[in-house]
């Protein structure tokens, strides 16, 4: 199956470069992946219809395309844009991303993430959209045996933020069963890194990805930064994940709008490199890009925490084409560590202002 969508897609790489005089509507495209993705469609001649509340995104972060402040559940509107802009492709981004709040206050989960889909889906379905690119998380596996999550893994979430998910990809995929309508699923693992050019990066308040935490901690906006469980059965004690460059991630995006437009059939991809990092590697390179030590503290585990979580990543490689360019914790590091120089510089100006 995999040799025939694989040979099916390089057969048209010579067209992958022409691109539809349609546009591409990017909920959530003024978020920290979803930014980037734009950027990367905006710098490639896409045309970019960017939808999103601004409840944690940002509108400076949107380089390219139009920005339309608003929901995903106002079907009144998403069926405009639709209709408006001759929208075929839709990259769905919009959703809540923190584990503990979905614990906390799942319904707000199931409703922003699932029911947000559930009316995008059915404006799509109205408007004949051709092509619909899914923002989908390694969480849908839950805790995986042995560590590594294959796309054929059991899914089993362990909290409402991956069941969110994995319902919207069972949507995803029967609408697409009795319709036109195509996808790619991308199951993300632990995104991290900004744009080395530096315009845009990671601005999320509050946030509690490792990379982003450990970044905040080095440039002073954090007191320090919490290992959480040093007794995992791992080689140093502590938590192995897969970590991806946000530019990385992107491309897989676009590599996934060409192998739909090309006539790829509907496919769920693992996005990861296949290796991991523990928690303990990850802040000693932190404080050896950054120059200093960091302010650690021991935690105790946190529920749910698998000990390792790493994707089998072939599957994205040989249906893609996808050839990672940032696959290096350094480069991780240190674009994550410019973004919050860049950030905190900008907190200074404000604040003399």
């Amino acid at each position: 199956m995999i040799a025939a969508l694989t040979h099916r897609f390089r057969e048209t790489k010579a067209k992958e470069h022409q691109l539809s005089s349609k546009a591409i509507l990017v909920t959530g495209g003024a978020g920290y992946i979803g930014s980037h993705v734009v950027k990367q469609l905006g710098e490639r001649g896409e045309t970019v219809v960017v939808l999103d509340s601004l409840s944690t995104g940002f509108a400076a972060a949107v380089l390219h395309g139009s920005l339309v402040v608003g929901d995903t559940g106002d079907r009144a509107l998403v069926s405009r844009l639709l209709r408006e802009y001759g929208i075929d492709t839709v990259m769905h981004f919009a959703a809540h991303t923190v584990v503990p709040e979905s614990v906390s206050d799942p319904l707000k989960y199931y409703r922003n993430n699932t029911a947000g889909t559930l009316n995008l889906l059915q404006c799509c379905q109205e408007a004949g959209v051709r092509h619909f690119i899914f923002s989908s998380t390694a969480a849908v596996y839950g805790i995986p045996p042995q560590g590594i999550a294959r796309e054929d893994s059991p899914t089993q979430p362990i909290n409402p933020y991956g069941w969110s998910k994995l319902m919207s990809e069972w949507m995803l995929r029967d609408l697409s069963a009795v319709t036109p309508l195509r996808h790619v699923v991308l199951r993300y693992f632990n995104v991290a890194g900004s744009d080395p050019q530096g315009l845009i990066g990671q601005s999320t308040e509050r946030a509690t990805l490792l990379v982003k935490v450990a970044a905040e901690a080095a440039v002073g906006r954090r007191p320090y930064v919490a290992i959480y469980g040093t007794d995992y059965p791992t080689p140093d004690g502590t938590g192995v994940r897969d970590y991806i460059h946000v530019e990385d991630l992107a491309d897989a995006h676009l590599k996934a709008l060409d192998y739909l437009r090309a006539g790829g059939e509907s496919i769920t991809l693992n996005c990861g490199y296949g290796h991991g990092y523990s928690v303990r590697e990850v802040l000693r390179m932190v404080e050896e890009v950054n120059g200093a030590p960091l302010n650690i503290r021991e935690e105790p585990r946190r529920p749910g925490d698998p000990p390792t979580l790493i994707a089998a990543a072939e599957r994205i490689r040989e249906v893609l084409g996808w050839q990672p360019r940032y696959d290096d914790l350094r480069a991780i590091v240190r674009t994550s560590l410019a973004w919050e120089r860049k950030l905190a510089e900008r907190r200074t100006v404000a604040a003399s202002d």
